[in-house]
Formats: C-alpha cells, sequence, structure tokens
C-alpha cells in the first residue's frame, strides 16, 4: 500500500520539479501546449455529443421515412429530427420539390408533378445539403489533427531548446556532474511529456471521430441517392414525347370547348 501510494506523489512531485526547473522557453511551449489542449478537448466533447446525437436522431428519422411511401409525408405531418443530418436533406429537397408542385406544376390526370428541369433542380438542392452537413460534421477536425501532428513536435522543438541550454550552461561552469546536468535535462523533458498528453486523446479521438464522419456522410449519399429516385418515380413527369404532345393537344381541345361553351 505504501508504495502504491507513493507513486502517484513521486510522479506528481517528478512533474513539478521539472516544470520548476524547466527555462523560460521551455515554460512557454508548456503554456502553447496547454492552450492547444484545452481547444483539443473542447472539440473532443463538443463533437462527440454532435455525433452521438446525429446517430440517435439518423436511427428515428430512417425509421419514420421507411414507414412512409410518399417522400413528403414526414413534412406534410411536420415531424421534426433536428440532430440527424439526413433530415435535413430530406427536407432541403421536400421544400424544393414542394415549391415546384407550386409554382411550376404539370397536371397529369388532375394530378400535379414537376418537369424533368425541375427535377434537376431538386437534385441540385439534395447535393448542396448533403455537402453542407458533411462540412458541419467535420468542423473543428483541423483543430486534433493539429493536435496530433503537431503536439509532439512542439514539445520536441521545447526539449530540444532546454537540452541546449542546459549544455550551455555546464560549458559556460566547466561542470559535467550529473547533479549539474539532470535539474535541466528534466525540465527540458517535461515539454516532451506535456506534447505526448496532448497528442495521444487528440489521436484517440480523432480516429473514431473521423470513422464515425465518414460512416454517416456514406449513409447521407446513399440516403440522397434513394431519397431522388423515389422523388423521381412519384413527382416527375416522365411520360414520354407522344404522351405529352397528346396531353397537350386534349387540353388544348378542352380550353377550346370551354371557350365555346362562353361564346
Amino acid at each position: 500500500m505504501t508504495t502504491l501510494s507513493a507513486t502517484p506523489m513521486f510522479a506528481a512531485g517528478a512533474l513539478q520539479f521539472a516544470f520548476e526547473k524547466a527555462t523560460i522557453e521551455g515554460k512557454l511551449t508548456i503554456l502553447t501546449l496547454f492552450v492547444l489542449s484545452l481547444f483539443s478537448w473542447t472539440i473532443i466533447i463538443t463533437k462527440f455529443r454532435q455525433l452521438h446525437l446525429a446517430r440517435k436522431w439518423a436511427r428515428r428519422f430512417f425509421a419514420a421515412y421507411g414507414s412512409t411511401r410518399d417522400p413528403l409525408d414526414i413534412k406534410r405531418r411536420g415531424e421534426v429530427f433536428v440532430g440527424a443530418p439526413a433530415y435535413q436533406l430530406y427536407i432541403r429537397g421536400a421544400d424544393e420539390l414542394d415549391y415546384h408542385l407550386k409554382q411550376n406544376p404539370v397536371l397529369i390526370n388532375g394530378q400535379r408533378r414537376i418537369s424533368p428541369a425541375s427535377f434537376e433542380a431538386v437534385k441540385v438542392a439534395l447535393e448542396e445539403a448533403a455537402a453542407a452537413e458533411a462540412l458541419s460534421l467535420e468542423k473543428g477536425m483541423i483543430v486534433l489533427s493539429t493536435a496530433v501532428a503537431g503536439g509532439p513536435f512542439i514539445g520536441l522543438l521545447g526539449t530540444v531548446w532546454g537540452v541546449m541550454e542546459t549544455f550551455a550552461g555546464i560549458a559556460r561552469a566547466s561542470s559535467a556532474s550529473l547533479t549539474a546536468m539532470a535539474p535541466g535535462v528534466a525540465g527540458a523533458l517535461i515539454a516532451t511529456v506535456t506534447g505526448l498528453l496532448v497528442a495521444i486523446p487528440a489521436m484517440f479521438a480523432y480516429n473514431f471521430m473521423v470513422t464515425t464522419i465518414r460512416a454517416i456522410t456514406q449513409e447521407l449519399d446513399g440516403f440522397a441517392t434513394r431519397y431522388a429516385t423515389q422523388i423521381d418515380h412519384i413527382y416527375v413527369d416522365n411520360r414520354d414525347l407522344e404522351d405529352k404532345i397528346a396531353g397537350a393537344i386534349k387540353r388544348m381541345e378542352k380550353m377550346e370547348n370551354s371557350s365555346a361553351l362562353v361564346a
């Protein structure tokens, strides 16, 4: 028990001793790493929460979407799935589709449809929404990648600088004893330790988050394709040219008959 309880105290004492013996440059390096660590942990906590909510609400949204055949049912029912990236894509596409159904409709047997040109506008809206959601998921990841790649090198810089100062001091004092070298070396090495403490958690978090974001993005692309296909099947005027011409002739005949009756 004595040995176990003494170990943390010894470690804490060693870190305190090393920090006290660090040079001004070493302490500035440690302060820089501390600030980087604060940013890193802020991103880790924020992104973990964002990704957790995204997965949670995505499951609910896909369950609701899978229970309906009409792409506009969820919008018409007023259901909201705020944290789901796929829902943001869905609502953007539904709004665009609803706009064209109202402003640029194609009437087929009394039912509203949209033209292929309008459908292209809907697909562009879906692509823009997918890109925006991907950027939102990746926002802040640059901080973690910087912590992973830059943390150890910043710490190494502080260590090399500290060792250089130590050897310069030994040369000036003309004393090369272990007692003279140990404090300076310890003060220099704490910068590398700090850099590793910043980089290691950021590395694990970054790898996990990148994998999760990639999975969500692929899921989003798959849903966009499925959603566009359903819109195409249900709401797009895909008749042959002959059918369209025949329909236009029938509408003209109806208009002429109506004009004749009025006259």
